[in-house]
């Protein structure tokens, strides 16, 4: 089952402050809802805990070491190939074409090498936070779609949307 990454991120790979988003920008949350909508999402237990409940219209799974954690509406796991094998039977039972991993910054790093995919909003700005998104080699992505959304009074900076999917391996010759 492919895996896409679901995230924003500002100039300087800042994804989080404080356990929260550093920023309000409206159409990125629609633009959230449009990829992951019908999707099983993957999120750390503190992205779930910054939501602050459980996604509509999605099986949401949290994963999470505390072992005592749980939550109305949401599959609870302690490792996250648990929480893959789990999203894939449920993708599989909605008729959905992928897993979305939501975040955090933990989950992101341990995923990255497993991504087909990243639905990536590019925020405008140097931002001041806590958490950051790991570098992406070029090499390994190409852009496949881009749309952009201003700063105004729903969007608290400009920000564009991207689609990056992973580039085929390259065989080497002998």
């Amino acid at each position: 089952m492919p895996v896409a990454l679901v995230v924003a991120v500002a100039k300087n790979g800042v994804i989080g402050s404080g356990g929260d988003l550093p920023w309000r920008i409206s159409d990125d949350l629609k633009w959230v809802k449009k990829v992951t909508l019908g999707k099983p999402v993957v999120m750390g237990r503190k992205t779930y805990q910054s939501i602050g409940k459980a996604l509509p219209g999605r099986d949401n799974i949290v994963v999470t070491r505390t072992q005592d954690f749980s939550a109305d509406g949401v599959f609870v796991t302690h490792a996250l190939d648990d929480a893959l094998t789990l999203a894939a039977a449920c993708a599989r039972k909605r008729g959905a074409d992928e897993i979305c991993i939501i975040g955090g910054g933990e989950i992101y790093a341990q995923m990255l090498g497993r991504a087909d995919r990243i639905y990536l909003t590019r925020v405008e700005a140097d931002i001041k936070g806590d958490a950051f998104f790991p570098d992406l080699d070029p090499a390994e992505w190409r852009e496949r779609r881009e749309s952009a959304c201003p700063q105004n009074e729903k969007n608290q900076y400009a920000c564009a949307f991207v689609v990056l999917e992973r580039r085929a391996a390259q065989c080497e010759s002998l």
